[in-house]
């Protein structure tokens, strides 16, 4: 699979309404039959900053993803919300799902 995480620095006038405003482009990402995952998150030590969890079936999924229309969009839409350019890491990884962390094992669950 195809895992990328991406930091966006949002602009502090936006970055409240982040999720509403990545929420066409989010939806229509997590529809694509490739996409296993599309998950934000919040930094709990900068507010203005939004981690991105993706991660895409292969190398075929992740480049119908960048070329899709909603991805074209986005390109648009985003960037006047964004205080800087993402930061992203983007690697392959020979699995296709979350593995356990095996050293935080909760008994019985």
């Amino acid at each position: 699979m195809i895992f990328i995480t991406a930091k966006f620095l949002i602009r502090e006038e936006d970055a409240d309404r982040w999720p509403e405003i990545a929420a066409a482009f989010t939806a229509a990402t997590r529809a694509e039959p490739g996409c296993l995952w599309f998950d934000w998150s919040r930094s709990l030590d900068n507010p203005h900053e939004y981690v991105l969890v993706e991660a895409f079936r292969d190398g075929e999924a992740g480049a119908a993803h960048v070329g899709s229309a909603h991805f074209q969009q986005a390109q648009r839409d985003l960037p006047p919300h964004l205080a800087a350019t993402p930061k992203i890491v983007s690697q392959t990884v020979d699995q296709d799902d979350w593995s356990e962390l095996g050293e935080m094992a909760v008994p019985g669950r």
